[in-house]
């Protein structure tokens, strides 16, 4: 069998691309080549390691036993790649952390905490691009992502942060009334604010779902204020406009401040988290690894809703 070293690159970068796809046609369509000439790639690569690497059907592809035990050391490889030469590209300057983030998220939890990122690392200046815009981290100048959702992310490194629920808040003024917040039926004499953000997210909990939680009669939920920003539905409650049905790790430091107060124990949990993302073998880059263990000191010490970070 020939040594690694004596293996071609490209032929390597043909069989990664079509074993992910487990297409020749999708595969050369993103390395821009026929997929003549992709098969005939494989096909060298097949001869000069001498063992089958795709069995191939008259529409479909599939890997063999050895295909199998070759891609994942290949895709790491090629993946370590890219990580390197990124940090060529950012030209080695670990001075500037480029971070992608929700605006909500940003407002709320973030920035309020980002005092104590600089006092640790003063050597590093935090940019914040605050948007619910998904990142391609192939195209834009974004070293780290906080994104919530399901996941997952494919290529990219994903570790856990935080898991998220939702209960009715307001102002404290708003519980002694009148008429006063006691009972969850007391809600139906208070404006409801909506917080529409989390209508994209299928199977979501909305007022609807936590009045059948607690099984009583829903009012009429076609009035109240509606907002497309959590932070804004939350920043409506503190105003006393209504009870919103607010997420608590948006609201953690409302409520330890006591902007806000939560009335009752039931919360509905949601099954999206908010999760740290960046490119694969970055790990060890020094300012990805400062904001990440940064961030994961930040939210043990929070004591928020947090059941433990975890890597996926």
């Amino acid at each position: 069998m020939k040594q690694y070293r004596e293996l071609p690159l490209g032929a390597l970068r043909a069989f990664e691309a079509a074993a992910r796809h487990l297409s020749f046609k999708n595969a050369a369509e993103e390395l821009s080549v026929t997929p003549a000439a992709l098969s005939f790639q494989i096909r060298n690569l097949e001869e000069l390691l001498a063992h089958k690497l795709f069995d191939r059907g008259n529409r479909t592809i599939a890997l063999t036993a050895d295909g199998e035990r070759l891609f994942p050391g290949v895709r790491e490889g090629f993946e370590k790649l890219a990580g390197a030469v990124d940090q060529l590209d950012q030209g080695g300057d670990e001075s500037i952390l480029d971070i992608s983030v929700g605006p909500a998220f940003a407002t709320k939890w973030l920035t309020p905490r980002l005092i104590h990122f600089l006092e640790r690392h003063p050597d590093i200046d935090p940019r914040i691009s605050a948007t619910l815009k998904q990142t391609d981290f192939d195209r834009e100048q974004t070293d780290v992502a906080i994104r919530f959702g399901a996941g997952p992310y494919p290529g990219l490194r994903m570790i856990t942060l935080l898991e998220d629920s939702v209960t009715p808040m307001c102002s404290p003024e708003m519980l002694t009334g009148p008429p006063a917040i006691i009972r969850p039926e007391d809600l139906h004499h208070h404006t409801l604010i909506h917080d529409d953000s989390l209508l994209p997210f299928p199977g979501a909990p909305d007022w609807a779902s936590w009045f059948e939680a607690v099984g009583i009669e829903q009012p009429d939920l076609g009035r109240g204020l509606h907002f497309n920003h959590a932070d804004h539905a939350l920043d409506a409650a503190i105003e006393g406009n209504g009870v919103v049905l607010g997420r608590t790790v948006l609201a953690e430091r409302d409520l330890r401040l006591g902007r806000l107060v939560a009335p009752f124990d039931v919360k509905l949990p949601l099954t999206q988290r908010f999760r740290l993302v960046y490119r694969e073998g970055l790990d060890d880059r020094p300012k990805i690894a400062a904001f990440r263990e940064w961030l994961l000191a930040e939210i043990g010490s929070a004591d928020t809703m947090m059941t433990g970070p975890s890597e996926q």
